[in-house]
């Protein structure tokens, strides 16, 4: 072989090795930012999922966003439930109580007895639908639903952060009573929601 055709060679192999590894490099994701469901979520809507004894409450605002990073749109609202454990298997949606799982609780069927000490915030509860094809939220039968309990939030909004090297979004929240002054996020992780106080460790 040629010493001309040895460094041709050389550079179409190095070109070779370096495209690989610039295609190679795991991309970072940025998801669309939230909007709000058009037209917006009734009572009806939520029943139908949820069973009648979920009210939705008109005050909170409605998002859609891509919670679980699947590229396909979710419901996040706020509703009142009554005793929403006796109803998950007849509706299909799962309850969950990741705040009080953070604080060392993790029986949902006990927590979920738990009552604040204000009655406005009795029964409150987070919603989430997981989008499914081209109906997304929409969907008859969504990917999954959840139903928070005990969320203690004053204020709601949907926004992005870094989540082991990806952009996710997540719930974000202003808290009240006992965490007056405290902002927290419940995320999916890819597994499941999980709540964390804004500062501490993500990973």
């Amino acid at each position: 072989m040629s010493h001309l055709r040895f460094i041709l060679l050389s550079v179409v192999l190095l070109s070779s090795v370096a495209l690989f590894a610039h295609s190679s490099k795991k991309q970072v994701i940025i998801p669309p930012p939230p909007t709000s469901p058009s037209p917006a979520v009734t009572n009806e809507f939520i029943q139908k999922r949820f069973g009648d004894t979920c009210t939705l409450m008109p005050g909170p605002p409605q998002f859609v966003a891509d919670l679980d990073d699947d590229g396909i749109p979710d419901l996040v609202v706020v509703a009142r439930c009554v005793n929403p454990i006796a109803d998950q298997d007849e509706y299909g949606f799962k309850v969950i109580d990741p705040y009080d799982s953070f604080l060392g609780f993790g029986n949902v069927k006990i927590t979920s007895t738990f009552a604040s000490d204000e009655p406005e915030l009795r029964g409150v509860c987070l919603l989430i639908v997981h989008g499914s094809g081209s109906q997304g939220f929409r969907a008859e039968k969504p990917k999954a639903k959840y139903l928070i309990i005990n969320l203690p939030f004053k204020t709601l909004s949907v926004k992005k952060f870094d989540y082991k090297k990806r952009q996710l979004l997540g719930v974000f929240m202003e808290e009240r009573g006992e965490g007056e002054s405290t902002s927290s996020v419940i995320f999916w992780t890819g597994k499941k929601y999980r709540y964390q106080q804004i500062g501490a460790t993500l990973e």
